[in-house]
């Protein structure tokens, strides 16, 4: 946020995704019930050094490096934040005093704080005991979560650039025609679908663009559950022989659930007319294209089933995929 965006969310009053705290020198106590509510709804901003009615307290600038260690370390706490979800805060000097802005977005899951869940409503914090409310809740993220949605808060500067010419160069030796790799990085993004304007009417980045070029801890803070989880049970079928799990950009766990088929799995020799071609390669590229497909990515479900169990029945390979719910694809016909 600008200095002039602050401004203008000061003015505009406390709101569905707007909330003012006053706070000289401690975290208010229920800093994280608000923190919790919009994690849950459609995200907000928190402002402290702001009274109810929008008159700017300030914070007491003795104090802000602590508060911010405080808010970056309470929301990594399970105790605090369940599950925990990485915020900081900026600092903004409005008017010769010192206020903190922590901007929240919405999360894919349901979070809750001291256990218990909030929702936001107008300007207020609701706890939510009632079990139909709380299926509401998981049922409205389940169906809006998919590739497509537009991410707010998420900038151009969030993303690995060296990611962004992998997929230009991709491109270039796929298809040397295509001009997409020859467009700067933005215009790419663009131009590919990954910038785009929401059903609110915003533009932003969407979540594909988050997990295909996003940092380790980008997709780790926007989407907490995503995991690939591919295992071996060929001696100690009970449990597993090898297990790799893996928290990264699609790029690259591309590569790594590749790797761990090629330890685990022979290739055999095959010919495709008068050239020899991996049937390996050949056959788990599909599989493995399916499996991190994020447009089938689901980031809700607890203990999940691995998305990849590699099992030996001497002399056969049984290759098992769960099926995974589908997401709803907003903006598509």
């Amino acid at each position: 946020m600008t200095k002039q965006e602050v401004l203008n969310t000061i003015h505009k009053g406390k709101d569905r995704r707007i909330e003012f705290k006053e706070s000289v020198n401690k975290l208010p106590g229920n800093l994280f019930e608000t923190v919790c509510a919009f994690l849950n709804t459609v995200g907000g901003t928190i402002l402290l050094g702001v009274a109810d009615d929008g008159k700017i307290i300030g914070v007491d600038s003795n104090s802000i490096a602590q508060l911010r260690k405080d808010i970056a370390n309470q929301s990594n706490n399970p105790q605090k934040l369940d599950p925990v979800f990485m915020l900081s805060a900026i600092e903004y000097n409005i008017d010769g005093k010192q206020i903190l802005a922590i901007e929240i977005p919405e999360s894919s899951t349901v979070h809750k704080t001291n256990s218990d869940i909030y929702f936001r409503n107008e300007d207020g914090d609701y706890k939510v005991t009632r079990l139909e409310k709380i299926a509401e809740i998981v049922n409205r993220k389940t169906n809006y979560f998919s590739e497509q949605t537009v991410i707010p808060h998420v900038s151009f500067d969030d993303f690995d650039e060296k990611l962004i010419l992998r997929a230009k160069n991709l491109i270039k030796i796929n298809n040397p025609e295509h001009h997409w790799h020859t467009l700067n990085d933005k215009e790419f993004l663009s131009r590919a679908g990954f910038y785009k304007k929401s059903v609110e009417g915003t533009m932003g980045y969407t979540l594909a663009a988050v997990l295909f070029f996003g940092t380790d801890e980008l997709i780790h803070a926007i989407v907490p559950a995503y995991k690939f989880d591919a295992l071996v049970r060929k001696f100690n079928v009970d449990r597993y022989d090898d297990r790799l799990t893996v928290r990264t950009n699609l790029f690259d766990a591309y590569d790594l659930l590749m790797g761990f088929i090629e330890k685990h799995i022979n290739d055999p020799f095959y010919l495709e007319g008068i050239q020899r071609i991996s049937l390996r390669s050949k056959i788990f590229r599909e599989l493995v294209a399916g499996i991190i497909d994020p447009e089938h990515f689901t980031p809700y479900a607890k203990n999940p089933k691995p998305n990849l169990l590699i099992m030996s029945f001497s002399p056969l390979w049984f290759i098992w995929i769960p099926k995974r719910k589908l997401g709803r694809k907003l903006g598509r016909k």
